[in-house]
């Protein structure tokens, strides 16, 4: 099923991704499915504090140091399909040119789903308007009166969201879990990518364990060890409920 499938991925910082979707990637990856991977920013101004701690620091130095770590990561999980919008980070703030630019990227790749930042993240508003900014392009795409030349509209694609770091805080409700346990390595391999926040590897390792756990209680599956949760956004159609 995966080996026909397309996954956008849009994360806010350079690490997000690999945080809370690494092993849904690589397993997607693995199985033959075509992923897209977009990142916004590479998180210089919020998401770098670590290597603010070296004396002289410049944004440059850390640009370089994240964009490497960002490529390096996603090459783990076997994407190749990356690109950098180069955005400031706190806040990321979307004009109507991206808008644009972002609904002719999901009519170009036309995806089956797209993987990005849940509703609501206490902690972090870029989180929140990356969220309300891919939502909005998603459905943008549909109408066929927004125009893109050349480009077709596309058919309401399903829209996940990742499991913010503030779970219960943020008033997260996971909708889908995902059986990483094969790709597991990989993600650990990729999280280790990033030493300016090597703080939250341990973290998203006991995560990836807890959401296994919620997976074999609800699957009954004793070969789950690991997991990725995301909310959905809009309810699955199916012939039944099984």
């Amino acid at each position: 099923m995966m080996q026909d499938e397309r996954l956008l991925v849009v994360s806010a910082h350079a690490a997000d991704y690999v945080w809370r979707a690494g092993g849904t990637i690589a397993k997607y990856v693995k199985n033959g499915a075509k992923v897209h991977l977009v990142v916004l920013s590479v998180g210089v101004r919020g998401e770098s504090n670590d290597l603010w701690k070296t004396p002289d620091q410049t944004a440059e130095h850390v640009k370089e140091i994240r964009t490497a770590e960002t490529r390096k990561a996603a090459g783990i999980l076997g994407v190749r399909d990356i690109e950098f919008w180069d955005m400031e980070d706190y806040p990321l703030r979307f004009s109507e040119k991206q808008e644009e630019d972002m609904v002719r990227r999901i009519r170009e790749i036309r995806p089956t789903a797209i993987i990005t930042h849940d509703r609501r993240d206490v902690l972090n508003p870029d989180h929140n308007a990356v969220h309300e900014f891919v939502f909005q392009c998603s459905v943008e795409s549909n109408s066929a009166g927004v125009v893109t030349p050349g480009l077709k509209a596309t058919s309401q694609m399903q829209l996940y969201g990742f499991e913010p770091h503030q779970t219960e805080l943020s008033g997260y409700v996971p909708g889908i879990f995902v059986d990483i346990t094969e790709s597991y390595p990989q993600k650990v391999e990729a999280m280790e990518c990033f030493k300016a926040q090597g703080h939250l590897i341990e973290y998203y390792k006991q995560r990836a364990f807890m959401r296994g756990n919620h997976a074999r209680r609800l699957s009954g599956r004793k070969d789950c060890q690991y997991a990725e949760s995301f909310a959905r956004v809009f309810p699955q159609v199916a012939s039944g409920l099984a």
